[in-house]
């Protein structure tokens, strides 16, 4: 796979970035939290990521998310010389260690989801509360 002028800058300037931005993506994180179970054939994991709900991870997507956690080392790619082709999607140790970390990330965001979505309200409440407050001292300063 080739790097694109731009990939290879954003790498010198901070890979460090681009590989959290990797394994954090929208398909990223499901790639790799799916692996953690086993290895899987493309069409498997396809219709196991796309049973997450949502709208679903194109062949594309999906095809450009596995190169690029294979290139990062995250990701294995056994391809079997048979009849008809066979490849299968495994997780190297590095990868098995990134899927660990954003697994738990995930669970701390399904377990505290109630009080995000609390925190939301009080500020979305707050923030009607204090626009309101402005445009009455808006339409008072022009009088």
């Amino acid at each position: 796979m080739l790097v694109s002028g731009k990939t290879a800058d954003a790498e010198a300037m901070c890979p460090h970035r681009l590989v959290l931005e990797h394994v954090t993506s929208r398909w990223g994180v499901l790639i790799l939290i799916t692996l953690l179970d086993r290895s899987y054939r493309f069409s498997e994991l396809r219709r196991v990521i796309n049973g997450y709900g949502g709208r679903g991870v194109s062949e594309k997507m999906l095809t450009q998310t596995l190169q690029t956690l294979e290139r990062d080392g995250l990701v294995h790619r056994d391809a079997k010389p048979v009849i008809p082709p066979r490849v299968d999607y495994s997780l190297t140790e590095l990868g098995r260690e990134a899927a660990e970390q954003v697994r738990a990330l995930a669970q701390w965001t399904s377990d505290r989801m109630t009080q995000v979505e609390k925190s939301r309200r009080v500020y979305d409440e707050s923030r009607r509360v204090d626009d309101g407050d402005d445009r009455r001292g808006d339409a008072a300063a022009s009088r």
